[in-house]
């Protein structure tokens, strides 16, 4: 797929203030740090499409890009940061979670892990709840340019392990790197696929 032309549309917490729900989306989520921004840039060609920052949950609204004029990214609030006040965490869990239940046009949620650490709580935790709710989920392993020799694989397999104990099989996966755009390719292809049954189905 070749990216021709992404923007900006709206940030908001409302589903009834999002765009109509016409054109398939795809959302990126991960812990804060992730490299969620960074990632969203790398695959659409653009260094600022996406705000990033070195401020850990400086994302903090459902965020709304259009891309080729058909279809949407949507860059989710991390979760996870502990200097978020309880208040604020409730929030965000409680928008999040309506969107990824109840939003009727998204096709797949982009599930970010950092690969340069070892199966998490905290994303294992997620990964159940996205089971238990039925939202299908790709695992977009990210940072690779950032760890040395066989740590990366030897991380990915520990989290497919951790997996294997909630699932029967391994969601789809692939691992990358904003830096380089290793593994881009992979997810704009397998992206391309599903919008071409969205458009079948549609038709």
């Amino acid at each position: 797929m070749v990216i021709h032309s992404a923007r900006f549309v709206i940030s908001n917490t409302q589903l009834s203030a999002m765009p109509e729900a016409k054109l398939p989306e795809y959302a990126f989520i991960g812990r804060s740090n992730v490299g969620k921004s960074s990632l969203i840039n790398a695959l659409v060609n653009r260094k600022e499409l996406a705000k990033t920052s070195q401020q850990p949950g400086k994302t903090q609204l459902i965020n709304h890009f259009m891309i080729n004029e058909a279809w949407y990214i949507v860059d989710l609030p991390g979760y996870g940061y502990a200097k978020a006040s309880k208040k604020e965490r409730h929030s965000w869990s409680r928008f999040i979670s309506d969107y990824l239940k109840k939003r009727e046009s998204l096709q797949c949620l982009m599930l970010l892990i950092d690969v340069r650490h070892p199966p998490q709580k905290i994303d294992l935790e997620f990964c159940e709840w996205l089971g238990e709710n039925g939202i299908p989920f790709y695992i977009v392993f990210t940072k690779a340019d950032k760890v040395k020799g066989r740590l990366a694989q030897e991380n990915i397999n520990l989290f497919k392990r951790e997996l294997l104990h909630l699932f029967e099989e391994v969601p789809d996966y692939t691992l990358t790197s904003a830096k380089t755009k290793a593994g881009c390719g992979k997810i704009l292809k397998w992206i391309e696929e599903i919008n071409r049954n969205f458009e079948q189905q549609n038709a």
